[in-house]
């Protein structure tokens, strides 16, 4: 079982940074993958940006040139460094990790509880 932890939201001005982390823990476990993903008040939940365990980045169109993902492997540890905010951006933002317990073993996907990032203009 992961248990995946967002920090790092939180309220900053349009043209502000935040950078969020994510900290996944338990036991037995390897993740292959980690990402964010957002939910606005009024929008469907969407990927932000995705990063494998070999260093593999992927970005929504929204954020590319903005934001930067990365990770600590030995932490299991996924950062979101987010700068020149919009207000077009405040959504709950979840972590998400792909994990398996077994070599070749099936995959599963595990969810944090999210952190709010507010962005006023």
């Amino acid at each position: 079982q992961v248990q995946l932890v967002e920090s790092g939201g939180g309220l900053v001005q349009a043209g502000g940074s935040l950078r969020l982390s994510c900290a996944a823990s338990g036991s037995g476990f390897s993740i292959s993958a980690m990402g964010w993903y957002r939910q606005g008040p009024r929008n469907q939940r969407e990927l932000v940006a995705t990063i494998t365990r070999g260093g593999t980045t992927n970005y929504s169109d929204s954020v590319k040139g903005r934001f930067t993902i990365s990770s600590d492997n030995a932490k299991n540890t996924v950062y979101l460094q987010m700068n020149s905010l919009k207000p077009e951006d405040t959504a709950l933002y979840y972590c998400k990790a792909r994990a398996r317990y077994v070599d070749n073993g099936p995959q599963y996907q595990y969810w944090g509880q999210g952190t709010q990032v507010t962005v006023s203009s």
